[in-house]
């Protein structure tokens, strides 16, 4: 960060809430105090949860104020929040500009896993994605990224160091492709691992892609993140029409930048690939011989997702011995496999159906979501 950055609006304050421990060092370097500050200030902010600078009792009062008037400390705001049968919680969090995104947290055996999003909708559209079917306005900044851990945790009450640890797992799977949001991505994953804010595991921080080759390997440069694959189809003529971005980086080129990527990780890691069965699409037994073929390539695990309908939608749902079947053929082949538990369906949480609220800027969900001409009547949407 260079020093005119943090004054480049003399009438906008600075948010701090996603300053990665590095820029956050450089901000205090460019207004003129000690660098060991930003550390100051990382852990009150994320460990004790501070909201104003004024709670930060180590700090001399001399420094609060000057922090107060070149910058801030804001989280976004929570709109909803619904809470499943099952202890699923969901938010829908309201973001500058009048859009929202969805954060689910998922807790199981001892732990909590939050599904966090990176874009206001998706700017890719596979098919079999609620989220993509409702456009895409822009990515979410560092902060409004965190954000959402800090929504999680305050959620359960005050934070607490000491206590026990709210949220164990961070997924990067809800709302966008992350990859396609790097730098503020990259920012709020710091965060997520720095052990001065929430000192969680890189095995117990991942990252879910749809394959945007080239980011993969920019990824390797500056994080060990786990990683997850959205693969869908075990061949690029199925998958080019399930994951469009496949015409560009077709299968073989994925799988490539997956080792490259785990390859470059200094401990025994394996990649997680995600697979949404979608009932006579790609759950035939045939389908799943091509999968256990294509995955001999990568050191992996399956996660198999049987698919959540959505409005609006064709696809349906696998019955439950097709599912098992397919699992069957996996686990038989040595592939270690495992089909996610449907969890806060009732809440529209589940795999797939996290929505949000777009003010879409590619026109893209005219084509998906029906329309109402002028009596009032709903119309299907073109095709």
């Amino acid at each position: 960060m260079k020093v005119e950055t943090a004054m480049t609006e003399s009438t906008q304050k600075i948010n701090l809430l996603g300053f990665s421990p590095k820029k956050l060092e450089e901000f205090f370097v460019s207004i003129g105090e000690k660098p060991f500050r930003s550390t100051q200030v990382l852990k009150w902010i994320h460990q004790f949860g501070a909201s104003s600078f004024d709670e930060m009792t180590n700090i001399s009062k001399a420094l609060r104020q000057k922090l107060s008037e070149v910058s801030e400390i804001r989280e976004p705001e929570v709109l909803v929040q619904n809470i499943s049968k099952d202890g699923t919680r969901k938010w829908v969090i309201q973001l500058d500009g009048g859009s929202a995104v969805e954060a689910v947290l998922i807790p199981e055996n001892g732990r909590a896993t939050l599904c966090i999003s990176s874009q206001i909708g998706c700017s890719l559209d596979c098919s079999f994605c609620s989220t993509g079917k409702q456009g895409f306005n822009r990515n979410l900044s560092a902060a409004e990224v965190i954000g959402q851990v800090r929504v999680a945790i305050r959620s359960f009450g005050p934070f607490d160091p000491n206590g026990d640890r709210r949220v164990t797992n961070v997924v990067l799977m809800g709302m966008g492709e992350p990859l396609m949001n790097f730098d503020n991505v990259v920012d709020a994953i710091h965060l997520m691992m720095d052990d001065n804010a929430y000192g969680l595991s890189k095995r117990r921080v991942t990252l879910s892609t749809a394959g945007v080759v080239p980011q993969i390997d920019k990824l390797s440069q500056v994080t060990d993140v786990s990683l997850a694959i959205s693969l869908h189809a075990p061949t690029d003529e199925l998958r080019d029409q399930l994951v469009p971005i496949n015409k560009r980086y077709p299968i073989a080129e994925l799988v490539d930048a997956c080792n490259r990527y785990m390859a470059n990780l200094k401990d025994k890691r394996v990649i997680t690939v995600e697979y949404t069965l979608i009932a006579g699409v790609n759950d035939h037994p045939s389908q799943a011989k091509q999968l256990v073929k294509l995955l001999k390539r990568l050191p992996c695990k399956l996660n198999l997702i049987p698919f959540n309908p959505f409005p609006n939608s064709d696809y349906r749902r696998p019955s439950e011995d097709a599912i098992q079947a397919f699992k069957m053929v996996m686990v038989k082949a040595g592939v270690i496999t495992t089909v996610r538990r449907t969890r806060g369906d009732d809440v529209d949480a589940a795999c797939g159906q996290l929505v949000g609220q777009v003010m879409d800027r590619t026109r893209r969900s005219e084509k998906y979501i029906p329309l109402k001409d002028a009596s009032g009547v709903q119309q299907e949407p073109p095709r």
